[in-house]
């Protein structure tokens, strides 16, 4: 049976009782509450972006162990993060902030547990906007080659990163409406487009693999022996792709009936792209002409080179196109995501420059500097790609190796705390401790998985990086707290009480 959250009557907040509850939290409200439930349920599921993970990593599911894993592992792990939801979910219901993951932590476990979990799940956020919209640069340069002949030469690609990264910085700078609107037409550009490519897959080619083909199939061309492990590292697929649900919960400030709306955003995104990343990856495969021509396309992308097979050069095209204006929707609401996290970061005092940071507009009351400060640290984050692709995927793997843990850590000090944690008005009920032991396993053991080695033998350019880029995390964030730690801390409830000097309740708009 499973389990049923369970919203208490006061699902029906009005938003002035969500303005107490965040003055009652320490903070003083001074973001646009305009987002509604769908929008905040659109902003997960546009970082999640099926479209964008799925395809970016099928060549890495072709390798590790092929169709069964990809089928079987996307359903395994799909469920197993649908836990680590809906753990998150009730502790997000309880605070609603747009610090979110280190709010909780610093709440539930003191200053230090809230400092190393802000830092990791910050460098994931910036690390997966490079991530994400430098993707989309590839996919681009891909199209402009099947289009135009165009050459994407790695300079080439920075160009049009960074032309992608000004288009997001834009389009967030209007305001939180804009951003809620794009979202909104993400889900349905999303849902349109999968089934637009496994309609198209499905329909035109004459030639289709066999169920126990797409089921059953495994393959192996990592170097490793061991079909267990090999399994194990093919289920990182997955994983990488459900990343990013916390968006949610970094626009409570900014939705309507926050408590609510925020937790069953993070939890309808999650089992919405389970449901649609299968029916997509399936497509996929059942679609597979030539299975090494496939995984060894010269496009470097191999669900173009189904695409390719199935459908001719002008049917791909025009699906590449879909696939790359999701990924543009995908890095929109990853900027917006992470452009609250480093306006909550520094409300706090924990960034260098805190007080440039935490400036909001008064006519947009939108961060303006967090938008800016995170598409800059996204694109120095991608410089390395102009050299050497393997530097840029160590600096890339601060994305997952970061924000993956860092779901954990509050639903991990939530057990903990015990009868101390007060549940907001969604919470789990009975349920919430075996699914948030549930929850904390799985993530610590995919934690180790993202450490292991991809690739035999290991060398300079198979090695996997993300261990060391989670050294590099925590070793930074340590000797920062060094120096900034009397400046940093989460504000008492009374914080901004009606007493209040209002000079000071007016510090931070511009």
């Amino acid at each position: 049976m499973s389990p049923t959250p369970e919203p208490a009557p006061s699902s029906g907040l009005p938003q002035q009782d969500e303005e107490k509850r965040l003055r009652e939290l320490g903070y003083r409200p001074v973001l646009a509450r305009r987002m509604g439930g769908f929008g905040n349920f659109a902003i997960s599921f546009s970082v999640i972006s099926i479209l964008s993970g799925c395809m970016t990593l099928y060549g890495f599911g072709l390798n590790t162990g092929g169709p069964a894993v990809m089928l079987w592992g996307w359903a395994g792990v799909g469920l197993f993060v649908l836990c680590v939801g809906l753990a998150l979910a009730e502790v997000t219901s309880a605070y609603p902030t747009s610090g979110a993951l280190y709010y909780m932590a610093d709440r539930l476990g003191g200053r230090r547990w809230g400092w190393y979990t802000g830092w990791l799940n910050l460098l994931g956020l910036l690390g997966a906007i490079a991530g994400i919209d430098y993707g989309a640069a590839l996919f681009t340069g891909a199209f402009a080659n099947l289009q135009w002949g165009f050459t994407p030469t790695p300079g080439k690609t920075m160009l049009i990163f960074c032309a992608i990264l000004l288009l997001h910085a834009v389009l967030n700078l209007f305001g939180v409406r804009l951003v809620s609107l794009l979202n909104s037409v993400s889900v349905w550009w999303h849902l349109a487009g999968v089934a637009l490519i496994v309609g198209a897959l499905a329909i035109v080619p004459d030639h289709h693999r066999s169920a126990s083909f797409v089921f059953t199939r495994f393959v192996n061309e990592t170097g490793w022996h061991n079909p267990l492990y090999v399994a194990a590292i093919g289920l990182l697929l997955a994983q990488y792709t459900f990343s990013g649900y916390d968006a949610s919960a970094h626009l409570s400030e900014e939705t309507s009936q926050a408590s609510v709306s925020a937790a069953r955003g993070i939890v309808r995104s999650i089992w919405a792209s389970w449901i649609a990343g299968f029916v997509l990856l399936a497509g996929l495969t059942f679609a597979i002409q030539d299975y090494d021509a496939t995984r060894n396309t010269a496009t470097g992308v191999p669900p173009a080179q189904i695409l390719l097979d199935g459908l001719g050069t002008g049917g791909a095209s025009a699906l590449l196109l879909v696939v790359i204006v999701a990924q543009l929707f995908c890095g929109n609401a990853e900027v917006a995501a992470a452009s609250r996290m480093v306006f909550a970061f520094s409300r706090d005092g924990a960034l260098p420059g805190s007080h440039l940071w935490r400036t909001v507009s008064s006519r947009t009351q939108t961060p303006v500097a967090a938008v800016w400060l995170s598409v800059v640290v996204a694109g120095v984050l991608a410089l390395p790609s102009l050299y050497s692709a393997t530097a840029y995927n160590a600096v890339t793997a601060i994305n997952v190796i970061g924000i993956t843990p860092a779901y954990a850590i509050p639903v991990l000090l939530r057990l903990r705390a015990g009868d101390r944690f007060r549940p907001g008005p969604w919470h789990l009920g009975r349920w919430s401790r075996p699914i948030g032991w549930i929850a904390v396993v799985w993530v610590a053991g995919v934690t180790v998985l993202f450490c292991l080695p991809q690739a035999s033998p290991v060398t300079v350019d198979t090695m996997n990086y993300a261990s060391v880029a989670l050294a590099v995390v925590l070793v930074l964030a340590t000797v920062w707290w060094y120096v900034a730690r009397r400046s940093y801390g989460t504000p008492t409830a009374a914080a901004y009480g009606d007493d209040r000097d209002q000079a000071e309740l007016a510090e931070g708009i511009v």
